[in-house]
């Protein structure tokens, strides 16, 4: 039977089922329903179509907007070994091996995650590790090295979190925008997460974050983008550090803005743990400029940040 065969015989049951409610219908004015009639053809009870009227979303999607690799120092220089291509594949809910050596699994796939790797010395981790001769040519950061090779990976960690945030970093270890190092480690970020993605399975955004530190104050920000290769490809992440980047929360807006601009992109950002940033991250004054929250500052932070991490 054809669809409009099967429409027609099912307009027939319902007419001859409801033939005596048709008859007074049709004595009356053809253009108005007699008193009475109406409730008994249009009774009001619940639609017996569960989705009928209903206009939002119903299914909930699980994922993970914060992930590190090997690639962050943090996690890198703290016995991460996995890297963005495994995170993608544990994600998807594949089996792979974990940073201990032992072979481990999701119960339940996720439906999306974002590999978000800190913007600031990007893919330095694996270089340092390996014994990078241009890492290890700097007299501090051989020391570090030969700190971790024997056995001192929390010292050595944290005298380079010390130095990182006083701006004592070695130059030799400085991973940086515009660097041959740090545009292949964004390139390989990209290509696991376009490798990953599985339109209507599992979605791999292209991400990083931006990581800002004020006088130890987390203000840091995942930064998620809406694109592909095409777009995300042509600009490298935005960091902290000057004169390439900055701690000010303003100036990622804007570099947002010109992301934009420049790609005809998307972009949106997410605040990350604002439970170490002692209250900064929701400021009445702002952090880096001393002046007072106004009404665009409040707008233009909605307009980049929509949502709120919460856990």
């Amino acid at each position: 039977m054809t669809r409009a065969a099967f429409a027609i015989g099912i307009c027939s049951i319902g007419l001859f089922a409801g033939s005596a409610m048709a008859q007074d219908v049709v004595s009356g004015d053809a253009g108005t329903l007699i008193e009475g009639v109406a409730s008994k053809l249009f009774p009001a009870k619940p639609p017996y179509s569960p989705y009928a009227g209903r206009n939002f979303p119903t299914r909930p999607l699980f994922g993970d907007t914060h992930l590190h690799t090997s690639l962050s120092m943090d996690a890198g220089m703290t016995g991460t070994t996995v890297g963005p291509e495994d995170a993608y594949r544990f994600a998807r809910g594949e089996e792979v091996v974990s940073s201990t050596g032992q072979p481990v699994k999701l119960s339940r796939p996720l439906d999306f995650a974002i590999v978000t790797d800190h913007s600031d010395n990007m893919g330095l981790a694996p270089d340092f590790f390996s014994g990078k001769p241009e890492i290890l040519a700097d007299p501090t950061a051989r020391r570090w090295y030969e700190m971790v090779k024997g056995g001192q990976v929390g010292e050595a960690f944290s005298e380079m979190i010390v130095a990182f945030s006083a701006g004592d970093f070695p130059e030799t270890m400085q991973y940086l925008p515009g660097t041959a190092a740090y545009r292949s480690t964004w390139q390989r970020i990209i290509k696991a997460a376009e490798a990953a993605n599985d339109p209507g399975r599992f979605t791999a955004l292209i991400g990083y974050e931006w990581t800002s530190l004020v006088d130890g104050n987390n203000l840091h920000r995942n930064v998620i983008y809406r694109d592909g290769t095409n777009r995300a490809g042509l600009v490298e992440p935005y960091t902290t550090e000057k004169p390439l980047g900055s701690p000010d929360p303003r100036d990622l807006w804007n570099w947002m803005a010109n992301y934009e601009a420049k790609t005809g992109g998307d972009v949106l950002a997410i605040a990350h743990n604002g439970n170490v940033s002692n209250g900064l991250m929701f400021p009445i004054v702002e952090p880096t400029s001393g002046t007072e929250i106004d009404r665009d500052y409040s707008e233009t932070r909605s307009r980049w940040e929509p949502l709120y991490e919460t856990s």
